[in-house]
């Protein structure tokens, strides 16, 4: 059997279907989430309510980025 066009279908179905992209405006507040850190302990957006917070993105070593 040909799965090719039902695995095409699923692929456009799921990318309309699962926009959950929200955009937020300038001065919005960021919804809360939480990140691991690279030493495993979990840190939530709100303990640093009221506080500057720049999160940064690094590659994973020995990877191009």
């Amino acid at each position: 059997m040909n799965y090719f066009p039902k695995v095409v279908i699923i692929f456009i179905l799921s990318g309309i279907f699962s926009n959950t992209n929200v955009e937020l405006k300038v001065g919005e507040s960021a919804p809360d989430f939480s990140l691991k850190d690279q030493n495993g302990v979990i840190h939530k957006l709100s303990d640093y309510r009221g506080k500057q917070v720049v999160i940064y993105f690094f590659p994973k070593a020995g990877t191009p980025g």
